[in-house]
Formats: structure tokens, C-alpha cells, sequence
């Protein structure tokens, strides 16, 4: 037998294979988004934890910083004349306004889900402040900026408020009412505004869910005679649950961030005005810690309530 000679063989190709070619456009595509994330958010970070934990004195081109421990929480949660206070506020404002934000999102979401004239325009006109959200158009909207629009936003903000909340209740058969049940029902009224004003992307990702829902549901459901009310709970509410859980979350996040909020604000103060570095650090680290276990006890409470599609329970 004659010996097929070398050059018959094929030749193995050299260089990288087509796998780990993808794999290196893919982290040259992030390869921007690494190196901001390491000079922009990582090394801050460090910096933060670092700074509340230390005295922080501006001398000329440098910072000393000098190791005190615990000092700046301590001072955070005892001295601070309205830290505490103001997290006190914000944890309460935050346990009630979240269940409203979630409802009412839900709400608009179905309604918007329905075929009627000038449906995109409705849809454009809720999603709008997610477009032009800043902190000072809302002050000045709600009425709590001293500029010299702030008699227009007060005068448009009174719009979404009310002083006859007993009056009302009155009038529509309900007597007795608590002080307490009253002035739950004037802060709600208070803050329509403000719920319908932070609820765009919730009603968003609602949408996106009800999408979803194939159109063979709704004809079994009307097959069997099931009611717009049993619509509901058996096949809408079953399909959005999940995103009750990233809702629930995100509004929680989002009212902890709000530009309204006085623990940012006192945070800011502190550092801007007072130039206290590490105070501000400690107190915006605890701060964080609390909206964390926050998220998380919702978490654990909402999702023995959700329903998953693969879920065999």
C-alpha cells in the first residue's frame, strides 16, 4: 500500500474558533460598560463604605481621612437631629403608598388593555411622566417649590386634595368613622397626584403581562360562562402575578429615590452644605441597609402570593 503523503491531509486551522471569536465581540461590546462600572460605581462604593467609617477633613489638592469606627452611624442615629426621623417617615410613607401604586397600575393597566377610541392617546398621556420625571418639575407641579410658579403648581396640586373627607363619607351613607381611618383616607386623597405620578412604568410592565395572556383563554373562559369578575382572578390575575413581585420592588426602590424624599435631602445636606463626608456616607448606608431588608420582607410576603407557570405547588 502506498503511504498517502502529508500535504494530502487538511490542514488544521490556526487562530480562534468561531465560539470564542463570539465570546470575545461579545465582551468587546461591554467592554465600555465594564470599565465605567469599575471607575464609576465600584471604586465609589469602596470609597463610601470607607468614608463612613472615618473623618473626612478638605485640605489643600488632598483629603485626610482618619478611622473613627462607629462614630458617624452613632452620631447618624443619636445626635442627627432628623435623621431618624425622617427614615421613621419614609419606611411609613413607603408601607402605604407602595399596596395603592400596585393597585391603581393594575387598574389602568386593564382598563388600557381594552379597545376604545383614543386608546394610544390614554396610553401616551399615563406613561408621560416617566418621560419628564425630574425632581424640580415635580415640585413645582405639586406645589412645593418657592418659585415664582409655585402659586400655579399649589392652585394645581390643591386639584388632587380635599378637606370634606367626612363631609364625603357622609354623604355616601358612611358614619362613625375613626380619626384615624379619616386621616388615612385625607393623606390618600392628598397624594393622588403623587400615585398617579409614580406609577407609569408599573402600568408599563402591567401592560406587557396582559399581553401575554393568549386569546384561547378568553374564549374558554366565555365558553364556560365565566364572569368578567372570574375573568379576573382565574386568568388575568394568575398571568400578572410575577410582575407584582418586580412592581412591588421597583416602587419601593423608586419611593425610597424619589426627589421628594427627606432622607436624600438630609443625606445631601450633609455632605453639600455641612461638608461632613462621613456622616452623610454612614447615613446613606444605613439608609440602603434598611430599604434592603425592606425589599426583601416584601419580597417573601408577595411571592407566597404568586403564581408561576411551571410552578408545582
Amino acid at each position: 500500500m502506498k503511504r498517502r503523503s502529508s500535504e494530502s491531509f487538511p490542514k488544521k486551522r490556526s487562530g480562534l474558533t468561531y465560539s470564542r471569536r463570539k465570546s470575545l465581540y461579545g465582551y468587546g461590546f461591554i467592554s465600555l460598560w465594564l470599565v465605567g462600572t469599575v471607575f464609576f460605581f465600584i471604586i465609589p462604593l469602596i470609597e463610601s463604605i470607607r468614608y463612613s467609617f472615618s473623618e473626612i477633613a478638605i485640605k489643600p489638592k488632598k483629603l485626610e481621612v482618619e478611622f473613627v469606627g462607629l462614630k458617624n452611624y452613632i452620631y447618624a442615629l443619636n445626635k442627627d437631629p432628623h435623621y431618624t426621623e425622617y427614615l421613621a417617615e419614609t419606611l411609613k410613607e413607603t408601607l402605604w403608598k407602595t399596596p395603592l401604586i400596585i393597585i391603581f397600575s393594575l387598574f389602568i393597566a386593564v382598563v388600557l388593555n381594552q379597545k376604545f377610541k383614543g386608546r394610544g392617546l390614554a396610553r401616551a398621556i399615563f406613561f408621560l411622566p416617566v418621560i419628564i420625571v425630574t425632581g424640580p418639575v415635580f415640585r413645582i407641579i405639586s406645589g412645593d417649590m418657592d418659585t415664582s410658579g409655585s402659586i400655579q403648581g399649589e392652585q394645581f396640586s390643591t386639584m388632587f386634595s380635599t378637606d370634606l373627607v367626612g363631609e364625603l363619607l357622609e354623604f355616601l351613607g358612611i358614619y362613625g368613622t375613626g380619626d384615624g381611618l379619616r386621616s388615612y383616607i385625607t393623606a390618600i386623597a392628598d397624594n393622588i397626584f403623587g400615585i398617579v405620578w409614580s406609577s407609569g412604568v408599573q402600568i408599563l410592565l402591567f401592560l406587557a403581562a396582559l399581553q401575554q395572556i393568549p386569546s384561547s383563554a378568553r374564549e374558554a373562559a366565555e365558553l364556560e360562562g365565566a364572569t368578567s369578575w372570574e375573568y379576573f382572578w382565574k386568568i388575568t390575575f394568575p398571568y400578572v402575578s410575577p410582575f407584582i413581585l418586580a412592581n412591588t420592588i421597583y416602587t419601593v426602590i423608586d419611593t425610597f429615590t424619589s426627589p421628594m424624599n427627606k432622607v436624600m435631602e438630609r443625606i445631601l445636606t450633609l455632605q453639600n452644605q455641612d461638608i461632613n463626608y462621613g456622616g452623610a456616607s454612614a447615613m446613606a448606608w444605613m439608609y440602603f441597609a434598611a430599604a434592603m431588608v425592606f425589599i426583601v420582607i416584601i419580597a417573601l410576603i408577595a411571592n407566597r402570593f404568586i403564581y408561576y407557570e411551571n410552578d408545582t405547588r
